[in-house]
């Protein structure tokens, strides 16, 4: 039994020494994310009032929390996959 063990994370830990996590499409897709995150709250924000009146207060603080969101996750995502993980790899 121990020494499945002992097999199963010796095999687990040459596989993690060979595997290579696509960073670029991390940053990349996190970049997208972002801007279609930031693209959706503003749209809420202009066009959820001109199409259906006021709208309550949680909807405006819900969108504006997505053009933070959208911004911080644009910004933060390339710097975290493409700059920090490949180094500290």
């Amino acid at each position: 039994m121990a020494d499945n063990v002992l097999l199963a994370m010796v095999v687990l830990r040459v596989m993690a020494q060979y595997q290579r996590l696509a960073y670029t499409t991390y940053a990349r897709g996190g970049f997208v994310l972002g801007v279609v995150v930031f693209v959706l709250g503003i749209l809420g924000h202009t066009l959820g009032p001109a199409l259906f009146g006021p709208l309550p207060a949680w909807e405006l603080t819900l969108f504006t929390a997505m053009e933070f969101v959208g911004i911080a996750l644009a910004l933060c995502s390339p710097i975290v996959f493409g700059i920090v993980l490949p180094l500290i790899e």
